[in-house]
């Protein structure tokens, strides 16, 4: 794995005028937590290693903080010099600043959320962090908002509108700034949304740019939608967006096509032909400049399992036959782990890395997949014992890469589905589905799995079975370390060549978050957002009972150290 480091864009004046370069000189620092991903790479790998696989036992608590606020806690803090700073769920109903060693609190902003936005947001209240750029904090909210505050006095600036959430379109995760702008999307894939990606002026707030996700009637690709009904065909960008400073290019994924039944939106089968719902299901490479989509991949074409394509795209270069490959690395819901030239859009490999059913194969030469008939649902034909399950081979818990190893370390889930259609008329503010979906255990006796995946090869090396899905994200560290927890309330350190558990600490809520490591004058702390998934467990039934039961609803930050 010599071949493999992490994409080095961060670092370096030669990059500093393809970013923002408040961002550049926080990311460079290895003791700070600068981009909620770590990086504008997404990879979630920290250089620092004073916690390693020797001292890992003895991690204890440095400190806890309440963040009154129950219900889906899903943020990864920042770090900038001695503040973290972390939002809450509900809105976020507040965003603290802490003192990074302390927990002893500088400041708490609370902006004005209604009171209605639960039934507008599919998924739940969550908030999965805030983004740091030129002094400010910029704060997505469920009322379908963009707020800028200032990093140091959490004055408000700046408020925005970038959508109506009454159409069904929150703001959960944290946007994406380059250079003077600053880009987000929203949610909404379930309520018959037109997705779009925003791009805001950094200091003032007004809107600079707007790409639609999904064709308008007489726009190219529109005649990949049956009709108009793209205008109401979701592909929204509700996750976060990478970019890569030597391209100049933002990429970012893209939700199920809407609604759920593919007769109302393609043809009902799998002979689409053309009617493949573009940009739905996707990965888009845009210009941060413009908005312009420069190439995609469709990784589920005429989606008619809620395969959302939203998932991080993580940037690394890799040495693979012998060539040195700029990657773009996706665990796609579809089960499939897409690895493609990030610069041309070539993918260069599709492999499964869960047990997977609906498609034999995806193939990189014709950009598709191979599918089961018996597998896709449609008018006529439901179908049974799919797998995976619609919240997918991979779920938004974010994945981290660590070049040190050459290893993705995956939070996984093994869940599978029938599917039967029906029909459904649109009306807004409302789920916009006509599907059912009755959830099934996957095979093997687990339903979780953290896998430790070769991208180079497309093999699992190692993984760590659970009992449940839906587990957290991960992070990993030069220490040579993987953080991850799971929906009991377990916050584990495992080795991160071979999934030795190291360490393990229940916190009393479930753990959905990605963790985050940092050093505050020459400590390093980890640090974990607690708060189990409340609306997810709704669609699942019995598995979903047996989620909620795993450990009460929390709101709290916890951080540890080698004392």
């Amino acid at each position: 794995m010599a071949g493999v480091s992490m994409v080095a864009g961060l670092v370096g004046a030669t990059v500093g005028a393809h970013a923002n370069d408040s961002i550049i000189k926080a990311a460079s620092d290895a003791n700070q937590w600068a981009v909620a991903g770590h990086d504008y790479g997404n990879t979630r790998f920290s250089p620092l290693k004073q916690i390693n696989t020797e001292n890992a036992g003895k991690l204890s608590l440095a400190y806890s903080f309440s963040l009154a606020s129950l219900r889906s806690n899903e943020s990864s803090p920042l770090v900038i010099g001695d503040t973290l700073y972390v939002s809450t769920s509900w809105g976020p109903k507040y965003v603290y600043a802490l003192d990074a060693a302390t927990g002893a609190r500088k400041w708490t902003y609370e902006p004005e959320i209604p009171d209605d936005v639960l039934q507008y947001a599919c998924c739940d209240v969550n908030s999965r962090g805030v983004t740091y750029a030129d002094g400010k904090l910029f704060v997505g909210r469920l009322d379908g908002k963009l707020s800028a505050v200032d990093a140091n006095t959490g004055k408000e600036l700046w408020t925005t509108k970038v959508v109506d959430y009454k159409q069904g379109s929150v703001i959960t995760s944290p946007p994406l700034v380059v250079r003077d702008k600053v880009i987000t999307g929203f949610g909404g894939g379930e309520y018959g949304a037109r997705g779009s990606l925003q791009a805001y002026d950094i200091a003032t707030g007004k809107q600079v740019w707007q790409t639609f996700t999904v064709p308008a009637p007489g726009e190219p690709g529109s005649d990949t939608w049956k009709g108009d009904t793209g205008l109401k065909g979701g592909g929204v960008a509700w996750l976060v967006g990478s970019y890569d400073p030597k391209s100049d290019t933002v990429y970012w994924g893209t939700s199920n096509p809407g609604p759920w039944n593919t007769g109302v939106r393609s043809s009902g089968d799998g002979n689409f032909g053309k009617l493949t719902n573009l940009y739905t299901a996707s990965t888009l490479a845009l210009d941060p400049n413009t908005g312009k989509i420069k190439w995609h991949i469709q990784q589920t074409p005429a989606d008619a399992w809620d395969y959302d394509g939203v998932n991080e795209l993580v940037l690394a270069n890799l040495k693979i036959g012998g060539n040195d490959v700029p990657a773009l690395l996706k665990a796609d819901r579809n089960g499939f782990f897409y690895v493609a030239n990030r610069e041309s859009g070539k993918v260069i490999s599709a492999e499964k890395y869960i047990f997977s059913n609906w498609a034999k194969k995806w193939d990189i030469n014709t950009m598709r997949a191979e599918e089961d008939p018996d597998k896709r649902p449609g008018p006529g034909h439901p179908a049974k014992d799919i797998c995976p399950n619609l919240i997918g081979g991979k779920n938004w818990q974010p994945m981290s890469f660590n070049p040190q190893t050459g290893l993705v370390y995956i939070p996984t889930n093994n869940v599978c589905m029938d599917w039967s259609v029906g029909d459904v008329a649109y009306k807004r503010g409302t789920f916009y589905l006509g599907a059912e979906f009755p959830t099934k255990p996957g095979p093997g006796g687990f339903l979780g799995e953290l896998v430790a995946w070769d991208p180079v090869n497309s093999k699992k090396v190692w993984s760590i079975k659970q009992d449940l899905p839906f587990n957290g994200g991960t992070l990993t560290t030069a220490g040579n370390l993987v953080f991850y927890g799971d929906l009991h309330g377990d916050f584990h350190a495992v080795n991160a060549k071979d999934g030795t558990v190291l360490w393990k600490k229940n916190l009393g809520s479930g753990i959905g978050a990605g963790p985050i490591t940092y050093s505050v004058n020459g400590k390093q702390y980890v640090a974990v957002v607690v708060g189990r998934t409340a609306s997810i467990p709704a669609f699942l039934g019995e598995i979903g009972k047996q989620m909620t039961a795993a450990a009460p609803e929390g709101g709290a930050l916890f951080v540890f150290a080698v004392q």
